[in-house]
């Protein structure tokens, strides 16, 4: 699908086109959303400020980036609003605690608290590196999209990543009670 074109006929006023653009990009900017907020309510709400601004602003994209890059630009940017307004939000483990008899239990157990472990030690990355690392891995993104997103140089991206990756790697030896490699 070619999001440039759709997003000059969004400048247009063409809602089938924005229509064609929220459904290819609606879910992983909701995931990279939900990433940094952990509240799918609130991110539900960034998203839909997100999409109203594409609308809006369609015309003023000069396609110097891809729009998946510049959309998460987009979502980055509403996301760093949302903390500044409302503080850092934390995760709360409102649900209830339920057991599974089935037979993988046992696995989703353990791939529940390996989970649990990677989240654990993302929390613990600053912001900037946490964020290079959400686009890098989970969105699949660039060094060179995810520094338009972040709007530093590209060296600063991999920079954050290869210590973000260090870190991470610290964390979960520590958590899992192994030598750091």
């Amino acid at each position: 699908m070619d999001h440039g074109f759709l997003v000059r006929q969004i400048a247009t006023g063409d809602k089938t086109a924005f229509q064609a653009l929220y459904k290819d990009l609606e879910k992983p900017v909701f995931r990279f959303i939900l990433s940094r907020l952990n509240d799918s309510f609130e991110a539900a709400d960034i998203l839909h400020d997100v999409f109203m601004e594409i609308w809006r602003s369609a015309g003023s994209f000069e396609g110097k980036a891809q729009v998946k890059t510049w959309v998460m630009g987009i979502a980055w940017r509403k996301t760093v609003d949302a903390h500044r307004r409302r503080g850092r939000i934390s995760p709360t483990d409102d649900l209830p605690e339920e057991v599974d008899d089935s037979i993988d239990t046992e696995a989703c157990i353990a791939a529940g608290q390996r989970a649990e472990h990677v989240r654990f030690c993302l929390e613990q990355l600053k912001p900037d590196h946490r964020t290079a690392v959400a686009l890098a891995f989970y969105e699949d993104m660039t060094y060179g999209e995810i520094a338009a997103v972040q709007s530093v140089p590209e060296g600063t991206i991999k920079t954050r990543i290869f210590h973000a990756k260090k870190l991470l790697l610290r964390c979960l030896a520590g958590r899992l009670g192994e030598d750091p490699i």
